[in-house]
């Protein structure tokens, strides 16, 4: 690693940016905003990228608080940044902070990538779509095909992910939160989505159920594709958000979290045959969503990959 480059840039040092990053080459024109964010993986992923199209910029870690957001958000046209990844937790506030917002982030309530365009910054969100792809990537199949049920469903990725669920048409989506409150909010938002002349089956399309067992195991029958999007499973002793008696070998389960390879939920969902993966391939595809945003190009997908399996960093889900 270069000797001048920090692993972990503040406000402090967006403010004097220019000392602080002078004679850094090649300079700085990307990163990520979060609170925390020293274990993100993305400066790997979005390094390989860069190196592998001959790009001279690079893409660093910016750790800024809720309350130094909306002034580090506004510093970027002047310090020279191509864009930027927002993860947790501003991304809801980085879409009233941007000077447009495509559909897709209005729809998602939240911005992810900011590209900085003259002295405007354009948001937009890469989450949902970058799930189409995973699941696509890693079973072969579309989330217009599958009934769906989302375990988090009340804000952040979890809302992100239904919500791209519920504009594929998906077939069923169950959302499933601590806070049922917020999972009705999100159900009331999402309604317009199932109003079709789409024959009705046994069940119905759109549902809103509580996190207990006796619940879930009564919807999971009618259920073909799981998606996790809490952070249990990031610790060491962290239960499986679902028992293994849950599961079945049709179920396919889609976990989030990707600080390790295999989640208590995705060794609970082997034990009984049932195909799972880790939220790695999401992570990838919505990076490389954010790079063709920022550079109008294809994103190297092979080098990204590469760059993501070189570093064991843990982190929770999202950017």
């Amino acid at each position: 690693m270069n000797p001048q480059t920090k692993a972990v840039y503040d406000i402090e040092d967006l403010r004097r940016w220019n000392e602080t990053t002078a004679g850094l080459e090649p300079p700085v024109r990307l990163g990520v905003f979060g609170d925390p964010v020293a274990h993100s993986r993305s400066p790997q992923m979005m390094g390989a990228a860069l190196v592998a199209l001959g790009i001279s910029a690079r893409y660093v870690r910016l750790h800024v608080g809720p309350a130094d957001f909306p002034e580090a958000l506004r510093m970027l046209p002047s310090l020279g940044f191509i864009g930027v990844n927002i993860t947790i937790p501003h991304k809801q506030a980085a879409l009233g902070l941007v000077d447009s917002a495509d559909d897709h982030a209005r729809a998602m309530g939240a911005v992810n990538t900011v590209l900085v365009d003259g002295g405007a910054l354009r948001g937009s969100s890469t989450d949902g779509p970058g799930l189409v792809r995973a699941i696509r990537e890693e079973f072969r199949l579309d989330l217009r095909d599958l009934r769906v049920l989302v375990l988090g469903a009340g804000g952040g990725a979890g809302r992100s992910i239904s919500v791209q669920c519920a504009m594929e048409h998906c077939a069923r989506l169950v959302l499933v939160n601590r806070s049922r409150d917020k999972a009705e909010a999100l159900a009331s938002d999402l309604a317009p989505y199932f109003r079709s002349e789409r024959l009705e089956g046994p069940v119905d399309r759109l549902r809103v159920v509580p996190w207990d067992f006796a619940a879930l195991h009564r919807e999971l029958a009618d259920i073909d594709l799981i998606i996790h999007t809490t952070p249990l499973g990031m610790n060491r002793g962290d239960p499986s958000p679902l028992p293994e008696s849950a599961l079945s070998p049709f179920h396919v389960v889609y976990d989030t979290v990707y600080a390790v390879e295999q989640t208590p939920l995705l060794a609970a969902a082997a034990a009984v045959g049932a195909r799972g993966a880790n939220g790695l391939s999401m992570l990838l595809h919505q990076g490389a969503l954010s790079f063709e945003r920022w550079f109008g190009r294809s994103a190297p997908l092979d080098a990204m990959r590469a760059g993501l399996r070189s570093t064991s960093s843990e982190r929770p889900p999202g950017v």
